[in-house]
C-alpha cells in the first residue's frame, strides 16, 4: 500500500506525509515541474516529476497506481479513471470518492463548466479550513487502519 497524491495545488501533502510516516507508508507525490521545490522531505516521499500540460499529472497517476494504493486528489476526472484502479481515492476534505457519488460530482462539474461558458456566476470552491484538514487526517487514518486489517 502507498499513498499517492495528485501535487498540483494539494493543501494535505504535510498531513498525508504525516499519517504516512505513522503507518510507515511510503508516499508518491506527483506534479508538474512547474511545482519543483527544493524542500527537504523524509526518504519515504519520493516526487514524479511531469512535464507542464493540464492533465500530464494525471495520465502519470494511471499509469503508476495500484490496487493497494490510496489517492489524494481534488480533481473529480482523475478519480473517475482510477476509482476501478486503487483501493481508496479521497478528496482533500476526507470525502471518498465511490462508484456511488462519482457520476453526481462529474455531473455537478460539468453543470458549473456550462454556467461559466455562459457568463453566468457560480460559486467556487469554499476556503479550505483546519476542520477539513482534521476531517481528512483522520478519514485518512481510519482507511489505513481498516486497509491494514
Amino acid at each position: 500500500m502507498r499513498l499517492i497524491i495528485d501535487g498540483d495545488g494539494s493543501p494535505v501533502k504535510d498531513t498525508a506525509i504525516t499519517v504516512a510516516k505513522k503507518f510507515d507508508l511510503p508516499v508518491v507525490i506527483v506534479t508538474s515541474i512547474d511545482h519543483y521545490s527544493k524542500k527537504e522531505y523524509p526518504d519515504f516521499v519520493e516526487f514524479i516529476y511531469v512535464d507542464r500540460g493540464a492533465d500530464s499529472a494525471d495520465f502519470k497517476i494511471v499509469s503508476v497506481i495500484q490496487p493497494a494504493d490510496i489517492l489524494v486528489t481534488q480533481d473529480y476526472g482523475l478519480a473517475s479513471l482510477t476509482l476501478a484502479k486503487a483501493a481508496h481515492v479521497l478528496h482533500q476534505t476526507g470525502l471518498e470518492y465511490t462508484q456511488m457519488n462519482i457520476d453526481a460530482l462529474l455531473t455537478q462539474r460539468f453543470i458549473g463548466s456550462k454556467m461559466r461558458q455562459a457568463k453566468q456566476r457560480t460559486k467556487g470552491p469554499k476556503p479550505f479550513t483546519n476542520e477539513d484538514r482534521e476531517h481528512f487526517r483522520v478519514v485518512l487514518e481510519g482507511l489505513i487502519q481498516s486497509s491494514s486489517m
